[in-house]
């Protein structure tokens, strides 16, 4: 209740605090009537997680295989990432960027027209994901806008694909298998097509692009833009497939004259063993998003960028300019951090590492083909995929990996881990230990 005169707030204990959580702290994807369990993080350090005990008053330190969703490349607590923030804060924490730029940002947009795909010249920095596709769907809409094209206004996503969680990007997910199909009647209806077929180590032929291919055809008078995760579809499924798709894929999209979009907000920086996933097709998309592990998992930044037939085409139009803008967009700290991540990256054996990760995963998660209900095991690069047959129970599994000292987040019919590139050969051992032994325990009491 609100009060006029607001006095100290008492601290609370762990038990309290999770109770307070539990009854006001809406989280991502849960429920308040029947909020599952939340695990109170008291520190992170490298790759582990140290977890809040209320009942015993201990903690548990426990392997993040997840990177915090897919954002910690460098883990938790670096010390050089602690540095850019600490000395950035010292001149400036934030300015508006309307009319006013400043030496981090500079810096952070060199660096990533000189690492993405040749030709990526121009960079609008965004504050999430989300906003980086949302900002990837305006440019394609206002280009062919300028173009005196207004018809193509529509687009293509593939199905099994995901894109974020703001109003347009929703509208680019699968209408029937992904998270938003309760917003259908509520989002741009827009053209979906069939999801590769093809495996990642398989050739791409005709029949297996035919579907995209008729489509194109059909609608090329009114299609801006395809959007896609390329190589790897992430949330809509984790699913691999040919790079010779993609390839097959840009190729279509010049021919019938839409633009393609690459969503790397998940693939970017190495994740898949190449720098950004467009490079095993060879591929320059016409506009790019990039987004979570671009800080290192330290504060929330994203970019799109675009070549520069795009941003003429766009500001020799009507408006003149690019409609879009936020008040904390390139922020210096944010951008700081993301320079000082992207050196630690770049000035590393960074391909060694994924190609060890990748070697570790695929032994230590083989012993999960022959547990009982597991449908694939499959990896790429830093990335360890296990498709059950049927849906986990996120809480009771979730349970079993933190009583074996690991951190993952279960969705549908997924096991999966991104772990840091950080990670010791023992420390992946152990996660993938703790995920035969969590799996195992659960089929065997089944």
């Amino acid at each position: 209740m609100s009060q006029d005169n607001h006095t100290a707030l008492p601290t609370l204990n762990d038990a309290q605090a999770l109770a307070f959580d539990r009854e006001h702290v809406w989280h991502p994807y849960s429920s308040l009537i029947d909020p599952p369990p939340c695990y109170l993080v008291e520190s992170a350090e490298g790759v582990y997680l140290q977890l809040a005990n209320p009942d015993t008053g201990e903690s548990q330190r426990v392997i993040d295989g997840m990177s915090s969703w897919w954002c910690a490349l460098h883990g938790y607590n670096h010390p050089v990432l602690n540095q850019a923030i600490s000395q950035q804060s010292e001149s400036m924490a934030h300015v508006m960027f309307g009319g006013l730029t400043h030496r981090p940002a500079i810096d952070l947009c060199r660096r990533l027209v000189d690492i993405t795909p040749q030709g990526l010249d121009q960079v609008f920095l965004a504050d999430s994901g989300s906003v980086a596709v949302e900002v990837a769907i305006k440019m394609a809409l206002q280009y062919w806008h300028s173009q005196g094209r207004p018809e193509k206004s529509r687009l293509m996503s593939l199905r099994n694909g995901y894109h974020g969680d703001t109003l347009g990007a929703m509208s680019l997910c699968d209408p029937i298998n992904g998270m938003h199909h309760l917003f259908k009647d509520n989002i741009q209806s827009q053209l979906f097509t069939e999801a590769p077929r093809c495996g990642f180590d398989e050739p791409c032929d005709a029949d297996a692009i035919a579907d995209v291919h008729n489509l194109l055809q059909e609608h090329k008078d009114s299609l801006a833009a395809i959007i896609l995760e390329p190589i790897v579809q992430g949330a809509g499924g984790m699913r691999f497939y040919s790079p010779d798709y993609l390839r097959q894929l840009k190729a279509l999209c010049e021919r019938y004259e839409v633009l393609l979009i690459a969503d790397e907000i998940a693939t970017g920086f190495g994740r898949t063993g190449e720098l950004f996933a467009c490079g095993h097709a060879g591929i320059t998309p016409d506009i790019l998003c990039l987004g979570k592990a671009l800080t290192g998992g330290y504060l929330t930044l994203a970019a799109t960028l675009c070549t520069r037939k795009i941003s003429s085409g766009i500001c020799e139009g009507e408006a003149g300019v690019f409609m879009h803008g936020t008040p904390l967009m390139g922020n210096p700290l944010a951008c700081s951090v993301a320079n000082a991540s992207l050196d630690l990256l770049l000035q590393d054996d960074w391909r060694g590492k994924i190609q060890t990760i990748e070697s570790g995963l695929n032994t230590g998660l083989a012993p999960c083909r022959s547990i009982k209900g597991v449908a694939d095991v499959r990896v790429l690069g830093a990335i360890g995929v296990i498709e059950m047959e049927q849906a986990v129970d996120m809480p009771k599994l979730q349970a079993a990996l933190i009583e074996r000292g690991v951190w993952l987040r279960p969705f549908g019919k997924l096991v999966y881990t991104m772990p840091p590139f950080i990670i010791t050969q023992g420390e992946l051992e152990s996660l993938c230990q703790a995920i035969v032994g969590s799996l195992t325990a659960i089929e065997a009491s089944s």
